[in-house]
């Protein structure tokens, strides 16, 4: 199994909702074979688990979450697998549901209980079939690869004015650009926007509980460096700071790990630098999405280092993930933004050129964020490894997450 989030967003590119994305086996090794695909399969909702595991709460609040849900499952007990996320679900059927009296009240069933439907991949030679469908949606989603969408917003404007109309598959900023200012499309997907941040809001704030839980063990008369290294690591705007502070006292040092930094420091210092923080109340109730996404991205690749054979560098993998959005953190290409805090070179090679051996479990997560499949599977190949113990990797992630997240907030 397969599975990640990606993210849907408007037209000033700010996210809007995720959607569920998710492949069960390994394509490239057990190829479909003209719908050989079990009926018991098509019933499940692939990849949910994902959704439970990592919360609804700890995604931007007022996101919606689409879940694709097969021609079959449709007719499986969705409520009870669904309840939890009442409200901020759409339910995203494809071209495989028929205009039929079943599945119509099924839909009907569906809205009354409190889910938002959507349409997507069907062809607009199939539209004036599927009106009555189409008229219990709330939203369709068109490829702007395979629809007119000139001719298609015109329909959906006229026939169904209620309908919101989202764009997929956009494959850069150009399309993009042509398209936003458009009034009567809603939200928007492609594959050259893929970190879920909100434009303009880029400043990594604190986690409350991690301030709290540092200025306890720097309190203690002789406190551990690594139990501090290990709760600064939580964190990626205290690392930020950590690094630009270790940068100014340590020149040229070539810091592999968050412990290793906090060693350089030493522990006067480190105490000194974390109550400094702590009194100028760098502090937020909750990470905002680029903390979220690099922190996701640190576990992953902390994760799946023995699979790539770096079981012995598993701390500074961690810190590349941390750091492979510091571009859009610091608003500075990446080459300048990793010299404000001097990371190894095998980072550096890995984030600004896609050099080195830290260069591949890299590319494999931010792959695997994109829910390029098709390259994951590739990649697996080579690996020898199977499908399942990627997917839980990224589990054990998405939990630890839930657990940071959760913890944040009840402090």
């Amino acid at each position: 199994m397969l599975a990640t989030l990606i993210p849907f967003f408007d037209k000033n590119m700010r996210v809007s909702a995720y959607a569920l994305a998710s492949q069960r086996e390994n394509s490239l090794l057990n190829p479909p074979i003209f719908g050989s695909r079990s009926p018991n399969g098509l019933a499940e909702i692939e990849g949910l688990e994902i959704l439970h595991n990592i919360g609804i709460d700890t995604l931007l609040p007022g996101t919606d979450v689409l879940i694709p849900v097969s021609h079959i499952a449709v007719f499986s007990d969705l409520e009870s697998k669904c309840d939890e996320f009442r409200g901020r679900v759409v339910l995203v059927f494809d071209n495989e549901v028929e205009n039929n009296k079943d599945y119509r009240n099924r839909f009907a069933q569906l809205k009354n209980n409190g889910y938002k439907l959507a349409l997507s991949k069907l062809s607009m030679n199939r539209y004036e079939e599927n009106k009555e469908l189409l008229q219990l949606m709330d939203y369709v989603i068109l490829d702007q690869k395979e629809v007119d969408l000139n001719k298609a917003k015109i329909y959906f404007t006229k026939q169904y004015p209620k309908i919101k109309i989202c764009v997929g598959n956009i494959d850069n900023q150009e399309t993009f650009d042509s398209l936003k200012d458009d009034k009567d499309f809603y939200r928007f997907e492609g594959k050259f926007y893929r970190i879920p941040i909100t434009k303009g809001e880029t400043e990594v704030s604190p986690i409350k509980a991690n301030y709290l839980r540092l200025m306890n063990i720097v309190n203690d008369a002789d406190f551990e460096l690594t139990e501090a290294a290990d709760v600064i690591g939580r964190d990626t705007a205290l690392v930020v700071e950590l690094l630009k502070m270790v940068n100014h006292i340590a020149v040229n040092s070539q810091v592999t790990s968050i412990r290793h930094a906090a060693a350089i420091l030493g522990q006067k210092e480190l105490k000194k630098w974390i109550n400094t923080v702590i009194t100028k109340e760098l502090c937020a109730d909750k990470p905002n999405e680029v903390a979220r996404t690099s922190m996701l991205r640190a576990k992953f690749m902390e994760c799946l280092a023995p699979v790539f054979g770096l079981g012995t560098k598993s701390a500074e993998v961690f810190l590349m993930g941390l750091f492979s959005i510091l571009n859009i953190i610091l608003n500075k290409p990446m080459e300048e933004a990793l010299k404000m805090i001097t990371v190894s070179k095998e980072i550096e090679d890995a984030l600004v050129r896609g050099t080195g051996e830290l260069a591949n479990i890299y590319s494999f997560v931010v792959s695997y964020e994109a829910a390029d499949w098709q390259e994951i599977c590739r990649q697996l190949i080579v690996l020898n490894e199977d499908t399942d113990t990627i997917y839980q990797a990224y589990t054990e992630t998405v939990c630890w997450y839930k657990e940071v997240f959760f913890e944040s907030s009840q402090g």
